[in-house]
């Protein structure tokens, strides 16, 4: 079966083999629902609980902060709509670049009275700090702002603008799904700086899908979005997906031991990729900006960025363009619009996104192979101008 070299672990990585091997025994033998009684739901108790303990050590969280939700949308969904749903509305704050799982329950609140405003960004993907300030005069009872985009990988210097609002009576939360097994986290300083809650992500770090969580100072009162049995301290009802829950613990004990050095070699890798993006006339988004070490945001001139994913997807190389668009509506990504790009050079953008996997081989046959498909769309382009005229 043909395999195309993977450099897409932004939208989901491998499934690493040791989370794999601590996940079987809860789809076969251990079946167990964590709610009974009897050896199987203790067992299965335990396991969550082991799990609970390990999510949070990788994050510097006590275990009692993490509950556990299906995926990162539900986390920023519970965050928001939870605590929403325990204010008087008010002025909700995210930043334009957020992922949709923020922007559209944001834009759902609004039917419940509440005023969303997006922070704007600078030309780098950067939250403008005195946008930012405004806004607090605004006197928000929400915030929301990502710790690292998922397209162009820009990372916000989150602690900083949880102190500027410290104080003012907001509940602040970060989005750091991205963030998550790529950079460090810690739980424990950001809440001191002001940060209330973070979401983080099983399938981003080498686990499973279907395991996230969000992380929450036990100060803030959320309404859960699923009531029923009152599993995860009331907030999220429903049995416990266990084998996926145990994979996520495991994931993020693997991912907390390897940042000690993954990060070092993914941005060595990306330095080779950009040297060659830059050598074939790329150009490159955020690149001033302090990023993700896996990730590279680009588009050549006059290419579609679909049309370059398709074609590098049959030379052999996995990788996702920018614009969410369809035929009927050609939208470039709302991050790059945010950021001021031209609309002609946001819909030709490609992501590529490293990982533990990848080799410094894969860079450079991806950086062949990418030489010879535009190349190739170049000479079409022109053809078809010389056509025209």
């Amino acid at each position: 079966m043909f395999l195309p070299v993977y450099l897409d672990h932004n939208a989901t990585t491998p499934l690493a083999p040791a989370v794999l091997a601590a996940m079987l025994p809860w789809l076969e033998s251990q079946y167990g629902n964590a709610s009974s009684r009897h050896e199987y739901g203790r067992r299965a108790r335990q396991a969550i609980d082991e799990a609970r303990q390990k999510v949070a050590a990788a994050v510097n969280a006590h275990p009692t902060e993490v509950i556990f939700t299906s995926g990162g949308s539900e986390a920023n969904n519970l965050f928001l709509k939870g605590a929403a749903a325990s204010l008087k509305p008010g002025v909700l704050a995210v930043s334009a670049i957020e992922h949709p799982c923020v922007l559209k329950p944001a834009a759902q609140l609004t039917k419940q009275g509440w005023q969303v405003r997006e922070i704007a960004v600078d030309v780098a993907g950067r939250v403008k700090t005195g946008d930012f300030a405004e806004l607090l005069l605004a006197k928000p009872k929400l915030l929301s702002v990502m710790l690292a985009n998922n397209e162009t990988g820009v990372i916000q210097d989150i602690a900083a603008l949880a102190s500027a609002a410290k104080g003012r009576g907001a509940w602040f939360h970060t989005d750091a799904v991205q963030a998550f097994g790529k950079l460090p986290l810690d739980f424990r300083a950001l809440n001191a700086a002001g940060v209330h809650a973070m979401s983080l992500s099983a399938h981003k770090a080498g686990g499973p899908k279907g395991a996230a969580a969000l992380v929450l100072d036990k100060r803030v009162e959320l309404q859960p979005l699923i009531a029923g049995g009152g599993h995860e301290r009331g907030l999220r009802s429903g049995t416990e997906n266990v084998p996926a829950i145990v994979g996520f613990g495991v994931a993020a004990e693997l991912a907390a031991q390897k940042l000690a050095e993954l990060p070092q070699r993914l941005q060595q890798q990306r330095n080779q990729l950009e040297q060659g993006l830059a050598a074939l006339g790329a150009t490159i988004f955020a690149v001033d900006a302090e990023r993700l070490p896996n990730t590279s945001y680009f588009a050549f001139p006059d290419i579609d960025g679909e049309t370059l994913v398709g074609k590098l997807d049959r030379a052999g190389f996995a990788v996702a363009s920018g614009a969410a668009c369809s035929s009927a509506n050609p939208e470039p990504s709302h991050v790059l619009r945010a950021m001021g790009v031209a609309p002609a050079i946001a819909r030709g953008a490609v992501r590529v996104s490293l990982g533990a996997a990848n080799s410094d081989a894969d860079i450079e046959q991806f950086i062949n192979a990418l030489r010879v498909t535009v190349g190739n769309l170049q000479g079409l382009t022109a053809m078809r101008e010389n056509c025209a005229a």
